[in-house]
């Protein structure tokens, strides 16, 4: 178990040339992790918002997000294959990621629950460290979108899964995979949330002004194109109301 012990790294730039500094937790995932996460939020960017009274700093991450995914590495690692779950925290963004592929396909992490490890996951829910069963990705990808910042990129490799939470990046500086990404992550929330994507609704995830609209209708069409996402009633004529849901709804 020493192998598994979780490990952060935090490097100075967006690569990995210059390490700042490294720590492996010395403790067990049940004492240890929440010293572990206040230690990964306290290396992290913030920017000093002024209140009525107080000065407060707003992390550049939202720390629920950075919650579930510590504990999405931790209980989805595959204990047979050699290596440690590792947090990545580069100038840009953060990685998080873990020996073995996952189970279900990586497009199906909102809402779908396949653990790898069961048991772990029900002791670190009993211990409130993370949400219910089928929850924490969805609660990711919200935090994720209330923050602004661009789509929760998922990479799975030959023996690793690696989530990376990007830091903000104008309209102009993501790419139409970033953006197509983005958009079929807002549909799924919207579905697990009883409701469908519209045009509205993107535009309010990527804070686009209603006179800007086409912009967003490329993207919903490029995803469509893509078939990451599907019109949820393809009988109605009205394009202007168009609703949209995932490809496996």
């Amino acid at each position: 178990m020493k192998r598994k012990a979780i490990r952060v790294i935090c490097y100075k730039n967006n690569n990995k040339l210059e390490t700042v500094r490294e720590i492996t937790g010395a403790k067990g995932y049940a004492v240890g992790l929440e010293g572990l996460v206040e230690w990964i939020n306290g290396q992290l960017p913030a920017n000093e918002q002024i209140g009525t009274i107080l000065r407060q700093d707003k992390r550049m991450y939202p720390e629920i997000a950075i919650r579930e995914l510590v504990a999405n590495m931790i209980v989805h690692q595959d204990f047979f294959i050699s290596g440690n779950p590792m947090v990545e925290i580069y100038s840009d963004r953060i990685e998080f990621s873990n020996p073995g592929v996952p189970i279900i396909q990586s497009d199906r992490f909102i809402d779908e629950y396949a653990p790898r490890n069961d048991i772990l996951a029900d002791i670190l829910r009993r211990m409130r460290f993370c949400e219910e069963k089928g929850s924490g990705m969805d609660k990711v990808i919200f935090y994720n979108e209330l923050y602004q910042l661009p789509a929760v990129k998922i990479d799975v490799q030959e023996n690793r899964t690696i989530v990376t939470l990007n830091s903000y990046k104008t309209w102009s500086e993501t790419s139409n995979v970033e953006r197509m990404i983005a958009c079929y992550q807002h549909a799924c929330l919207k579905y697990v949330s009883n409701e469908q994507m519209t045009n509205q609704s993107l535009r309010e995830r990527f804070k686009i002004e209603e006179q800007n609209a086409a912009m967003v209708s490329r993207v919903i069409k490029a995803t469509l194109e893509k078939g990451l996402i599907k019109e949820f009633d393809p009988e109605s004529n009205s394009r202007k109301n168009k609703k949209y849901i995932p490809y496996w709804a």
